[in-house]
């Protein structure tokens, strides 16, 4: 069992043996979504450009405060957003209203709820200060300021932000291409009739959903046989169209399991065996001058070495920047066993703060994590005890 590679330990050396494996290119904004920049933006101006005001009301010059508590100031001027404006003539007001430009000499907007209009002047209730209610040049962003940094997978707040700038293109990463390899004589299609011994191929569809979440492209999708020639041959084929590769199955040491076999033969291997259940099979290696991400066959082994290793290493070779997700303390609401070898991610449910786990832990069964929030994680050597505190990390978070 010393063999077993610690997660952390793992993720690091395949993220130190990858290397980008996509071009960049430039396109337009509105079609950014989702796609992860190659290049800092930079702001080209402040935003806001000017001074706004953050209320409707009247703007002020506060020195018009000093001798009167409550002055009564003549309206010079009515400013909207998007108007012009014109320095505020001394010992007035400016009728303004939300997002309109603060003019030249006014520092302050009293909120129309803090006056009272008296024929064609305006008397303060309330005695502003320096600032009050307005929006300085540059609150929200400053000119020459880096707004969004290279590695960064771009949401809809994302691509706002760079519309408030004035850019219109974005350099960004291609799309990573993945290749999928599934293996086995016992899986067959979905649609199709099982016969004795066969099972329906779960973990091809799972694979494709799970890519395409994380913002990458399926080039090809190819099952092997259990045999030598047909898994070269898959990964021969997949190696020509895919930026990466991975696989379920095939990675353990069993007669029919021909994957390690066909990585030793025809590339490199980095790391075979991880310390964490489910999940022990995982293979980072390089076939055929690809890098290639080997998962467990189990699905539930399957989910969580995904969730876990491949969905960051794929990153690093897409280009973004992508951190090990966010866990938070929970208590326990069970007790087990220590496991003295591997970390245990569990899958349980959430109750008022208190993990439960699903009944069913097999690596072999899928539905738990469909009626589950998230993992539970529990360090290798430790035996949770309710009431005591672990990290959960909510399948929303991947």
């Amino acid at each position: 069992m010393s063999s077993l590679m610690p997660l952390q330990q793992a993720l690091e050396k395949a993220q130190g043996e990858l290397q980008i494996k996509v071009a960049q290119e430039t396109i337009n904004l509105s079609q950014a979504l989702n796609r992860v920049l190659a290049k800092d933006v930079i702001a080209p101006l402040d935003v806001p450009p000017a001074a706004n005001s953050a209320m409707d009301g009247y703007a002020i010059n506060t020195a018009d405060f000093e001798q009167s508590k409550q002055p009564l100031l003549k309206v010079s001027q009515r400013i909207t957003a998007g108007d012009p404006t014109e320095p505020l003539k001394p010992g007035t007001c400016a009728r303004i209203f939300t997002g309109a430009e603060l003019p030249l000499g006014a520092n302050a907007v009293v909120m129309q709820e803090d006056t009272q209009l008296e024929e064609e002047a305006v008397r303060f209730l309330a005695t502003p200060s320096h600032g009050e209610n307005v929006r300085p040049a540059g609150q929200d962003i400053q000119q020459g300021s880096t707004i969004l940094r290279r590695g960064k997978r771009l949401s809809p707040v994302d691509l706002g932000v760079i519309a408030s700038v004035g850019i219109t293109t974005v350099e960004v990463y291609q799309p990573l291409k993945v290749g999928i390899l599934t293996t086995g004589d016992e899986l067959v299609t979905p649609g199709q009739p099982l016969k004795a011994g066969q099972i329906y191929n779960s973990n091809g569809p799972l694979l494709e959903a799970l890519i395409q979440t994380a913002g990458h492209q399926v080039s090809l999708h190819k099952h092997a046989e259990d045999s030598i020639e047909s898994t070269e041959q898959a990964l021969l084929e997949l190696s020509q169209v895919a930026d990466v590769i991975i696989s379920t199955g095939g990675v353990s040491v069993g007669d029919e399991d021909h994957v390690k076999a066909t990585i030793e033969k025809h590339g490199q291997l980095h790391l075979w065996k991880i310390a964490i259940k489910p999940g022990k099979p995982l293979v980072f290696a390089k076939v055929m001058e690809t890098p290639f991400i080997g998962l467990p066959g189990n699905p539930s082994s399957t989910l969580v070495t995904f969730h876990l290793f491949a969905r960051l290493t794929l990153a690093k070779a897409a280009g973004e920047h992508l951190c090990f997700p966010t866990g938070y303390s929970v208590q326990c609401g069970f007790s087990r066993k220590a496991n003295q070898s591997r970390d245990e991610f569990l899958r349980v449910t959430l109750h008022e703060g208190v993990a439960k786990p699903h009944p069913q832990q097999s690596s072999g069964a899928l539905l738990a994590a469909s009626q589950s929030d998230g993992y539970l994680h529990v360090p290798a050597g430790q035996a949770p005890t309710p009431g005591s505190e672990l990290l959960f990390y909510p399948f929303s978070g991947f």
